[in-house]
């Protein structure tokens, strides 16, 4: 039995069973526990799976920490994503920028770039940029529980007076069949909202955060126009994303 057939018998047995063993999966394949084991490192690889003691279960849907938990975290990931992101805008152009840890890294690169207009929720944002003399706007509205940006009705409405040629967005999980999710539904309109009035969407995510869902879905992968990732993830998954004709740095 080829590799490929042992995947899918295997995900088709965690889709019913929610979990295996990897007795059980040696038997069911009629191949070794070392084979096995192989295929499960395989697939967790690209994120399929979640290897436990014994087996393995299905990866759960990603739930998001705290902001300035999150701030602490990846710091090193999202520095490289930020530092890639900004070769794509060119000197003139207008861009938004939506609010997270990663999106607040990403300013920090912002301010480098000469003659550039940034329109963005996210309070790090704006006082990085302006900070910087760069020409930022802050969306009105109401100001989040957690993460520092403003969002509601005002908010989403403020976006549409606007037409940009790049928007930034990081989700909490992205998927290349499935698209891009937030774990909260106001960040995930106001992520909505910026796709809708920009020519390009630019999603930054690093690779924890790949091959992954979350609560609320923001985009579809066909509406993804690139990924900026970091050098950690999997390059077998991002093949699965340039197939969904994402471009992929």
């Amino acid at each position: 039995m080829w590799a490929k057939e042992r995947h899918q018998r295997i995900l088709a047995m965690l889709a019913a069973n929610q979990q295996v063993s990897a007795n059980d999966l040696a038997g069911m394949l009629g191949v070794s526990r070392e084979t096995v084991r192989r295929d499960l490192l395989d697939l967790e690889e690209i994120g399929k799976v979640a290897r436990v003691h014994g087996g393995a279960v299905l990866p759960e849907a990603r739930t998001e920490d705290p902001f300035q938990q999150r701030m602490a975290t990846q710091i090193r990931a999202k520095s490289e994503i930020a530092k890639k992101a900004v070769g794509l805008i060119q000197p003139g152009q207008t861009i938004m920028v939506d609010a997270g840890s990663t999106t607040a890294v990403f300013a920090r690169e912002l301010v480098k770039v000469p003659g550039i207009s940034v329109v963005t929720n996210s309070l790090d944002v704006a006082t990085t940029l302006q900070a910087g003399g760069r020409d930022v706007v802050l969306l009105g509205g109401r100001i989040a529980a957690d993460v520092p940006a403003t969002v509601g009705e005002l908010t989403l409405s403020e976006i549409r007076r606007f037409e940009v040629d790049l928007c930034f967005s990081a989700p909490v999980a992205l998927h290349p069949e499935k698209g891009a999710f937030f774990y909260d539904l106001q960040e995930a309109e106001i992520s909505v909202a910026m796709a809708a009035q920009a020519a390009r969407t630019v999603v930054m995510a690093h690779h924890t955060k790949l091959n992954a869902t979350s609560r609320v879905r923001s985009l579809d992968a066909e509406g993804i126009g690139a990924l900026v990732t970091n050098r950690a993830a999997p390059q077998a998954l991002l093949d699965q994303f340039r197939s969904a004709a994402i471009e992929v740095l």
